[in-house]
């Protein structure tokens, strides 16, 4: 199973969802593959992956210059693809690639382990690297957060996923959203997952994400949230949520 998440907007704990579940999964026995698409490389470095002078990274796989396999780092009980600021040029580099939505399919398609899910962790904005994520991909997970901003743009991203599903990818499917940095106890909060539900009908997920100070401090640390406190609140949370994944994707 391949799955993108995706929102163009920034600080919706996109990357937080995708490490986290990722990490739930491994622990779950599931073999895991995370490919970090940023060129901030948030992934990366929350997962703990150095890279070391000249080592290959997604920007080289999707380049052509290197092997899937050879990029592929350990980290726990998980496996990272890592990305880097040279990422930052592919839009530019790779517009003129013939076959460019293709790039990332037709590398998986080359990896020479078997995984039961590959997690990639998309730049936010609709970019040629969000394509061919959602070219590559068989469902989309959409990390949003619960504030009346994250909220506008929904109908950018929809028309995004609509126009691959006609031309790139039939395939493709959202699998859910998941309601990021959300407090109970506010009323406003409640309101933009009722809007989210709406958004989202029958697809939104029940879990839902609140902040959490581990959750924070676990980047600066180069852990997952599991590596970091596995008993806090946000650990107990990627828990939940990666339950519901496991049932939608495993039903």
């Amino acid at each position: 199973m391949i799955l993108s998440l995706v929102n163009q907007k920034g600080g919706v704990g996109k990357t937080a969802t995708a490490l986290s579940v990722g990490a739930s999964l491994a622990l779950k026995g599931r073999k895991v593959l995370l490919i970090d698409t940023d060129p901030q490389g948030s992934l990366t470095t929350s997962a703990g992956v150095e890279l070391g002078e000249n080592e290959p990274t997604v920007y080289e796989v999707l380049q052509g210059t290197a092997s899937i396999n050879d990029a592929i780092k350990h980290a726990g009980g998980y496996d990272v693809i890592p990305a880097d600021i040279n990422l930052s040029g592919a839009d530019i580099t790779l517009a003129s690639v013939a076959g460019r939505d293709f790039l990332l399919k037709e590398a998986l398609a080359d990896l020479k382990t078997a995984y039961d899910y590959v997690i990639i962790d998309c730049p936010p904005s609709l970019s040629v690297l969000t394509l061919m994520n959602l070219t590559a991909s068989n469902s989309v997970i959409i990390p949003v957060q619960a504030t009346y901003l994250a909220l506008k743009g929904m109908a950018q991203l929809l028309d995004t996923i609509k126009l691959v599903q006609r031309r790139l990818n039939p395939e493709l499917t959202i699998l859910g959203a998941v309601v990021t940095m959300y407090d109970r106890r506010k009323n406003l909060d409640n309101e933009i997952l009722e809007n989210i539900r709406e958004t989202f009908p029958g697809n939104t997920f029940n879990t839902t994400i609140s902040s959490n100070v581990a959750l924070a401090e676990a980047p600066a640390f180069g852990k997952d949230i599991y590596s970091y406190k596995p008993a806090s609140k946000g650990a107990t949370q990627y828990e939940e949520l990666t339950n519901e994944i496991i049932e939608r994707c495993e039903k």
